[in-house]
Formats: structure tokens, sequence, C-alpha cells
């Protein structure tokens, strides 16, 4: 069995039968055989279906908001968000992926020579529940529009938001296996991956699990895209707007209750401006509002689970036993529900978790530096690089550092990182490889074929 628990009231939300390793195997082949006439099937025809989908999305996002509340603790105003970005993703590739795909001519000597753009067969998406329909759609648009089938083995402690994503392809008008959610725990992923039927992978999740699926994959020559952990460094210059730059930094950190792999995690500041950034910083912090994610009043729900909240606990206990100090938070609420406070470190250096390590959760790790080419060199000692944020009023030196200088797949100048369907997602290092959305996503799995006539 697979269940479901509300983090904010530790009540059990569902229960689902999970895949016998005999119906997993039969589901694989239904939605094979479905591929072989999905891939014949025109980009205008894909289309509509897309579209169906995203207009399906904005209808059902309050009752698919109040879902992922209560499975996973997410506020209701950003559950909403989240869908909203899910309609726009099925929009973008309806509208965009035939664009993405046509067949590319190449001057040769021969009468004729291009690339195209051919499905695979069926992708596995192995996904997270901190994004639980976003991680979902910003794969599954571009898989399924480029010709492919999917398969999707969600966390487990999200087997309602899987199960309604399910239902809105079938509902939505697309062939009944085109998409199927596989009800697994996660030691059943290897046999998934190894089924001959299967020739990618996407994973989003921890750098261990992307270690796994990874060598997993590759034993078996198949091609996998990893969205892994970050410890994503802000940079504040001497010449950073501050008021306003704290105000992006709280948001960011504060985000999904700090549960994103591109959430900032460190905040590296020129001496110059650390006291002032840090007065803003802690006030925008404090701001917070935590409670029912289903209030809508709320700004911030529960930690997913509490042994996630325990374990980011310990993580800031350790940090403050190793010197760090805490600015404010740093203690688990009297509260029902795994909720975390808000929480800031100042005085972090290596050797501490909040310095080495990815701290999932609204825990800030401050860190002062001399100047800019510190800055620097702090933001890139890491094992991740998934984003990066720089904060100035000279563009020109923030988009220096952003394209030259930072060890990231994703950097940003005065805003917060995020994804966008019209950009190229995706991290270095740690932080995994391949990229996601753009038409760099869709043509990941695609065979990039080469036809050459004389």
């Amino acid at each position: 069995m697979i269940k479901s628990v509300n983090p904010y009231t530790g009540k059990k939300v569902n229960t689902f039968e999970t895949h016998s390793p005999q119906g997993t195997g039969q589901i694989i082949n239904s939605v094979d055989k479905t591929f072989r006439t999905w891939k014949n099937t025109g980009f205008s025809q894909r289309a509509a279906f897309m579209l169906n989908v995203a207009s399906l999305l904005r209808n059902k996002k309050e009752e698919l908001a109040k879902l992922m509340a209560i499975e996973m603790g997410k506020v209701v105003r950003e559950g909403i968000a989240e869908v909203e970005k899910c309609a726009w993703v099925c929009e973008y590739y309806a509208q965009n992926a035939e664009t993405m795909l046509e067949n590319e001519t190449i001057e040769t000597q021969y009468a004729a020579s291009f690339v195209s753009y051919q499905p695979l067969g069926i992708i596995l998406a192995v996904m997270p529940w901190n994004f639980p329909f976003w991680q979902v759609f910003r794969f599954l648009a571009p898989t399924l529009m480029a010709g492919n089938t999917a398969v999707l083995k969600h966390a487990s402690n999200v087997p309602g938001c899987a199960m309604a994503i399910e239902e809105l392809i079938r509902e939505a008008g697309l062939p009944e296996n085109v998409f199927r959610t596989l009800l697994i725990g996660s030691s059943q992923v290897e046999s998934v991956i190894r089924h001959p039927a299967i020739k990618a992978v996407s994973l989003t999740g921890s750098t261990p699990a992307g270690k796994s699926v990874a060598a997993i994959a590759g034993s078996e020559l198949k091609k996998c895209v990893l969205e892994l952990g970050g410890s994503d460094p802000y940079l504040i210059l001497k010449d950073a707007p501050l008021e306003q730059s704290a105000i992006i930094c709280a948001t960011s950190r504060l985000l999904n209750a700090g549960q994103s792999c591109i959430a900032a995690k460190r905040f590296i500041v020129v001496d110059e401006v650390y006291a002032h950034f840090l007065e803003h910083f802690t006030y925008q912090m404090n701001e917070a509002r935590f409670g029912d994610p289903c209030d809508p009043e709320i700004t911030m729900g529960p930690l997913a689970r509490t042994d996630l909240r325990d374990e980011l606990h310990q993580q800031v206990l350790d940090s403050v036993k190793n010197g760090a100090e805490i600015v404010l938070g740093g203690e688990i609420p009297n509260l029902k529900g795994s909720f975390y406070p808000p929480t800031i470190l100042e005085n972090v250096k290596p050797g501490m978790p909040a310095y080495d390590d990815e701290l999932f959760g609204p825990v800030a790790s401050v860190i002062r530096v001399k100047d800019e080419a510190e800055a620097v060199k702090i933001a890139n000692d890491t094992p991740f690089g998934l984003g990066a944020a720089v904060f100035t009023k000279d563009t020109i030196t923030g988009s220096r550092i952003a394209e030259l200088e930072l060890d990231a797949g994703c950097c940003f100048v005065n805003d917060f990182v995020k994804s966008d369907p019209r950009l190229p997602f995706g991290g270095v290092k740690l932080s995994g490889f391949g990229r996601e959305l753009s038409s760099h996503g869709i043509r990941e799995f695609v065979n990039i074929k080469t036809v050459v006539v004389k």
C-alpha cells in the first residue's frame, strides 16, 4: 500500500494499492503499444490534446492546489500558481514543438541531407514531491509533444497528485495509455529502467538518487536527464539595492517552505553592506506567517514530512555546535504539523552543514566576504551547481559574473532563480546533467537522425 499523510494534521489522506511487478509490466507493455500509434500522430493533433490539458488544469486549479496542500503542505496560493505554470508549459509546447523539431537542412555535396528528430519510445519519469505537478508537466509536455509516451514513478507521499495527473491526461482525450502512473516503491525503479520498452529516464531528486539511476541507466545504455540538489549562492555586492534585494532573497528562501532545489540557500554578502543587508533580510524572513496551508492568509506551510523537518533541524544544531550563530528562528515551534520557522544563521564556515550541504527548508546561511572576488570564490566552493544570483546596480558587472564566473546552470541578475518554459533548465557538477524546457529540453529524448540522399 502507498499512503499519503497530511503534514499539517498528521492524519492519513488516502491509500492506494501498489502495482505488482506483473501489473507494472502490463502497464509498460500497454504504453509501448500506444507509442506505435502515438508517434505517427501529427503535431497539430498532439497540440490540440495538450491545449485541452492546459484548459483542464486552469479549470481545476483550486482543486489541485488543495490536493497539494493536504498531501505535502504547499500553501494554496502557491499551489494555484504551480498549476497555472503547468498550463503554461502545455501551451508553450503545443505552440512551439513543431518548429523546434522540424527537419534541419544541411548543405552538403549530396542531393539532400538533413537532420530529423524522431521519438524514442517510453520515457520513465522519477519525480519528487516538492512541486508535484510542475516537475511532472515540465517533463511530460515536451515528451508527449515529441511523440514519445511516458510512465511516472512519483514520490510515495503524493500518490493522489500522481493519480490526478493521469486522470487529467485521460480526461483531456489523449489515448488511454499514452501516459500512466506506476504506483511502486523506490526498490522497483531499477527493474522498470531495465525493461526493454523503457528507452530513457528523467529524474528530479537528490544527488544520491541521481547517481543510482544514472548507474542503472548507464548499464543499459539508456539516456538519462538528471535535475538534482542545489546549494544556490546569492551574491550581494556593495552597490546592491539592499531593501529590494532582501525582499527577493527572502522570497526565494521561503518559497514552498524552502523546499526547492533552486531556492536561495547561501547569501554571500560583501562586508561594506553586510549589516544593512542582514537587517533588511531578517525583517523580511520574520514576516512569514506559517500555519494551515489551506488558509489563504498563510504564506508558509509545514515541511512535507516530520522526518524531513527533524533532519533539517539537526543540520542547524550541528552547524551551531561548530560555531554558526542563530540570528532568527532555529527552534521547532510548539505547533501541530511538521513546521520549521524561517531561520537565519551567520558566521557560517566550511565544515558546517549550513556551508557544505543542501538545507532543504527555510534556513538561510549568511556569509560575510571582503569583496566581489571572494564572493565569487565562496559561491563556487560547493559540489553543487544548479542556480546562482547576483545583486548589483551595475548590470554589466552582474552579467559578467553570471555568464563567466559562476559555476551553475542557471544564473540570474537582480532576481531569484526560477524555471521558465522558454529557457533551458538544469545544472552542472553534483546538480546533474541534461536540460529540461525550451528547445533544448524537447530534444533530449529524441533520435537526432541524419538522413542523406545521393
